[in-house]
């Protein structure tokens, strides 16, 4: 690959932090996810604002507060207004996930940094596409194509592709999913072949899983258990991602007569549950 091509973790790198990163090719600047953490905490933001006035572009991964939370502050407080793509799943739980996490922080405590409108204003920005779509950068960016690819993890996570005419390819990919799941297909690594630059991490690569039926069986019986003996169960989770595994999981579990949980009533409590649900059902 003949461009200059330079890479900076804004944050995300080293440790459990929220994803955010900026890749630069040639004079092209990327913003790779924006991520923000539970605390709000300014340092990250304020960090980023610094360097805002070099990015041309915004390519969201997950629709999670991890990898898109502090996007409404980067519209609604520091004016950001250029491209941002994400898929069309990914647009529709990232409302769910920006409306949630406010409500919940609003319920009981005030929230500074931004408003449900700089919410609204953030989404008009983002322009939705479906997987493998060929995008074309305009202005400084004439040359390079981006495209999403499925990532698996979440509903419309996306492993992003950068491609310059006639030069290698740039992906971008972190917190993806290779195996099949009840709700998702695994991300789909065997379609990129030996990319130029591979952006990813590996905070999980010395993690050996259980197998799956292992865990449910377990998991079943600690429901059972529980329950039976007259308490109550709550499993704390996200608002729009991972909440769908766990649902499609505990529905397949309560509609087997042998686990006996048909008896004990079964809801989502959140302040987006019915939509999550609905937009779910739509995809």
């Amino acid at each position: 690959m003949t461009s200059i091509v330079k890479f900076e973790g804004i944050w995300g790198v080293g440790e459990e932090t929220p994803h955010c990163y900026l890749l630069t090719v040639d004079d092209f600047t990327f913003l790779l996810d924006c991520g923000w953490d539970e605390k709000f905490d300014k340092s990250y933001v304020d960090r980023l604002a610094r360097v805002l006035p070099r990015v041309d572009c915004v390519l969201i991964s997950y629709p999670d507060p991890l990898h898109m939370g502090a996007l409404p502050y980067l519209v609604g407080r520091c004016q950001l207004s250029c491209p941002i793509y994400a898929t069309i799943p990914v647009f529709k739980m990232g409302q769910m996930f920006m409306y949630d996490w406010f409500q919940s922080h609003h319920n009981y405590d005030l929230v500074e940094h931004f408003t449900l409108d700089d919410v609204d204003s953030a989404f008009e920005l983002i322009t939705q596409i479906k997987y493998n779509q060929s995008i074309p950068m305009r202005g400084k960016g004439i040359g390079l194509n981006i495209s999403a690819q499925p990532a698996g993890h979440m509903i419309g996570g996306s492993i992003w592709r950068i491609l310059k005419d006639g030069e290698g390819d740039i992906v971008y990919a972190v917190d993806f999913n290779h195996k099949k799941e009840r709700h998702l297909g695994g991300c789909e690594l065997d379609k990129i072949s030996r990319p130029s630059l591979l952006i990813t991490d590996a905070f999980n690569a010395s993690y050996r899983q259980e197998r799956r039926r292992h865990r449910d069986e377990k998991l079943v019986a600690q429901l059972q258990e529980t329950c039976r003996n007259g308490g109550n169960v709550l499993i704390a989770t996200d608002t729009g991602g991972r909440v769908l595994e766990m649902t499609h999981m505990l529905e397949q579990m309560w509609s087997t007569r042998e686990s006996g949980l048909a008896a004990y009533s079964l809801c989502i409590l959140s302040n987006t549950g019915y939509h999550v649900i609905h937009f779910a059902k739509q995809m």
